[in-house]
């Protein structure tokens, strides 16, 4: 049985079929898929999304802009809290680019927002 009380909402858009199927996966076969994803984005010359939720996120909307990524999520914080789960909140997610070459995302904590399907 899943530690989150809330079954993960799939991002605005993805097709109600590839969603079904997803649910369906065990974790093994879920880690696979990942892994098969992200080698079809570096095929199509894609960069994957800088949106890797924590332990215990649940990402309800992404939207790329100019620069950033905007990120609503919903946070569960753990067993023994009442209020979970807490959100959703707004983040702007960027890229830093570092003196090595490499990228880290930084998330950027806009505040609590509202849904407009809720």
């Amino acid at each position: 049985m899943s530690r989150y009380p809330k079954k993960p909402t799939p991002p605005e858009g993805m097709p109600e079929q590839l969603v079904a199927d997803l649910n369906q996966l065990n974790a093994e076969d879920l880690r696979k898929t990942i892994i098969h994803a992200q080698e079809l984005l570096n095929f199509h010359d894609e960069t994957p999304s800088p949106v890797e939720p924590n332990s215990g996120d649940d990402i309800l909307k992404v939207t790329e802009r100019d620069g950033y990524t905007e990120v609503v999520k919903q946070v569960f914080c753990g067993e023994d809290c009442g209020d979970c789960p807490h959100g959703p909140y707004l983040y702007h997610v960027e890229q830093e680019p570092h003196p090595d070459g490499t990228e880290t995302s930084y998330w950027r904590f806009i505040g609590e927002v509202q849904l407009d399907d809720e």
